[in-house]
């Protein structure tokens, strides 16, 4: 199974979700874990989060938006964006906020790609697919020359990638997803992997705790295009979810 889809499988993080509250845990095979900030995802964007929408360019988008909270904020901003995510519950959340969603993995086809301005990976998803060679290679694909990346990465000095799985410690055997790939990168991991593959450093901060790097792709453009079937994914009024196509119409 594919870590997109076993993190879309894992009963204890749609549970979660739903809610609105946890207590949710990424559990490495060793047994370490990882709290999960389901509350504050869940939650209105904070004002760390605010900071970091402000810094974003054109047309953004959020890869593993999760429950939506910064792609409705885009939203009601009047901005062009685009939250994707593996999990039916996600999408849901997302949709019922108002924000343009579609239900895909970064790692599949998506609209606008060679054109975005700005990809968001929040939350740690740096760790997405446990691969962030393959990860940053894919995001540089999806931005336009000299686009924009904001990744939030793991507030102390580590790189590590590891098999894990979505826990909810209270609730015993049912609590438990299924296992998939995942990493962890703080800013100095992730700056050494970016400049390998071509990117360069704009800016790294921290702010209440959680830390940030934002990154441009190798070649810079005067003029940024706008994403392909803008018309698709600009719109404010959402209907029904649908696997296929994102959860906005116009």
């Amino acid at each position: 199974m594919s870590g997109s889809v076993a993190w879309a499988a894992a009963d204890p993080y749609a549970t979660a979700l739903r809610t609105g509250r946890g207590p949710l845990f990424l559990r490495r095979t060793d047994g370490w874990l990882l709290p999960l900030e389901v509350e504050r995802w869940c939650g209105r964007p904070d004002p760390v989060d605010l900071a970091v929408l402000d810094r974003c360019e054109g047309a953004v988008l959020d890869v593993g938006c999760g429950p939506g909270r910064l792609v409705a904020e885009l939203a009601a901003r009047g901005r062009t964006v685009l939250g994707i995510d593996v999990s039916d519950a996600a999408v849901e959340h997302t949709t019922g906020l108002g924000g343009p969603v579609l239900r895909r993995s970064v790692f599949e086809a998506l609209p606008g790609e060679g054109h975005w301005d700005t990809v968001l990976l929040m939350d740690g998803n740096i760790g997405i697919g446990g691969d962030p060679a393959a990860l940053l290679g894919r995001v540089a694909g999806l931005l336009r020359p000299g686009g924009l990346l904001i990744a939030e990465t793991a507030p102390v000095d580590v790189d590590e990638r590891a098999q894990v799985e979505v826990v909810d410690v209270t609730a015993g055997p049912q609590g438990r997803g299924a296992p998939f790939p995942w990493a962890r990168l703080g800013t100095p991991a992730l700056l050494r992997r970016a400049r390998g593959a071509g990117w360069r450093r704009v800016a790294q901060w921290s702010a209440d705790g959680r830390c940030f790097a934002a990154l441009r792709t190798r070649h810079a453009s005067s003029t940024a295009q706008p994403p392909k079937s803008t018309a698709v994914i600009s719109s404010q009024r959402v209907r029904k979810p649908s696997g296929d196509r994102p959860v906005a119409s116009r």
